[in-house]
């Protein structure tokens, strides 16, 4: 019983290697957001904080759909491409030939 407490202990802190792959965060903010605090924070101005209001909805947004920044640009990726993956760009291909 004192094992299975002490094993708990250690498992709640927030310090084990296991969390090293977490979303790093500033406050309640992806720190990946740190450019617009300080840009509202140095430049305090109304468009300034609108469009620190806009990313941190974009973050919020794609956090609750359980993607990451990175991982939403590689969706995004795929999204813009296609189910189509060439192997060679178009210019690269051979040109069809009909011989008889």
């Amino acid at each position: 019983m004192a094992k299975e407490k002490n094993e708990e202990e250690y498992v709640n802190v927030g310090w084990h290697w296991r969390n090293s792959q977490k979303t790093p965060r500033f406050w309640r903010f992806d720190a990946r957001a740190g450019g617009f605090i300080l840009l509202v924070l140095f430049m305090p101005r109304r468009w300034t904080f609108m469009l620190f209001i806009i990313v941190q909805a974009l973050f919020w947004i794609l956090e609750r759909k359980g993607l990451t920044f990175s991982s939403a640009i590689r969706a995004f990726r795929v999204w813009i491409v296609g189910p189509k993956r060439p192997a060679l760009i178009w210019s690269s291909r051979r040109k069809l030939s009909e011989t008889e």
